[in-house]
């Protein structure tokens, strides 16, 4: 019984192969600042995902997986819990658990990280570290030009790790893992620098062809429906290189609300 109530329904920030580069485009803000410390678009996300965890993580299923969870590891300092929400409180720094205990339940977490919503519960207590790597990286200065790009990227990369190492078990997961995605977004602003080069050097875009993307896939399920309006708007922001400014002055609408519209939309539909 255990197994059939570990299955959720749960957003998980996974982007592949090239709708990496699209959706990440979405959540770029129209307004550009300058230093590191624009984090306007990369904060939104940031609390964006807080505040689906804060519904999500203490939902039914969430229970559910804890009780599985708790049932796998009954040598865990997880008493007096109740769900997954539960577990990321308690991982905080004033969640009142040392720091050995702590490395062994995101150990545990990582042992089970099948489990699609202790993935996201692995990927919601490690976004401070997240941030950490993006912020040692420089936030890709020099080479992306929104530091909230870089973000949404390294999301979409730790949760492709946590994909990948679901199940090992690692004693020093948290910093496993980090440094691993340190690893990942490093290469990946190498290959982002290089192709914007080659970009600048031909004067070509390098865009997945719609009909291979699976971006464009999923935009197509909400053309002709309640969501055709933002389907064809993050079409024409994704694939057609149009900025925000000039699709909310065809919309008739204000470039910030559209930001944000096209932001809402990504998250529920597209991540």
């Amino acid at each position: 019984m255990c197994a059939a109530q570990c299955v959720p329904k749960v957003t998980v920030v996974i982007v592949r192969n090239g709708a990496v580069r699209g959706a990440t485009k979405v959540t770029t803000t129209c307004t550009r600042r300058s230093g590191l410390h624009a984090m306007t678009t990369a904060n939104d996300l940031l609390e964006n995902l807080r505040r689906e965890w804060r519904h999500v993580g203490h939902g039914t299923d969430a229970r559910h997986s804890f009780i599985c969870f708790a049932e796998r590891h009954p040598d865990l300092a997880i008493d007096g819990l109740g769900d997954l929400g539960d577990v990321v409180g308690a991982l905080e720094t004033r969640g009142g658990r040392s720091v050995l205990e702590r490395a062994r339940i995101v150990t545990a977490l990582l042992e089970d990280a099948n489990d699609p919503l202790v993935r996201r519960c692995l990927l919601q207590t490690l976004i401070p570290g997240i941030v950490s790597v993006c912020r040692q990286l420089r936030f890709g200065d020099g080479i992306v030009t929104e530091p909230g790009e870089t973000v949404a990227v390294a999301l979409s990369l730790a949760s492709e790790l946590f994909c990948d190492w679901a199940g090992e078990s690692r004693t020093y997961a948290a910093p496993d893992l980090l440094s691993a995605l340190r690893g990942r977004l490093r290469r990946w602003l190498l290959k982002e620098k290089a192709a914007r080069r080659a970009v600048a050097a031909y004067r070509e875009f390098d865009v997945p062809a719609p009909e291979a993307s699976p971006l464009a896939a999923r935009l197509d399920v909400h053309r002709g429906g309640v969501d055709d309006r933002m389907a064809r708007l993050t079409f024409a922001a994704v694939f057609e290189g149009r900025s925000v400014r000039e699709l909310a002055r065809e919309d008739h609408c204000a470039p910030h609300t559209l930001q944000a519209e096209l932001q809402r939309f990504a998250l529920q539909h597209l991540l």
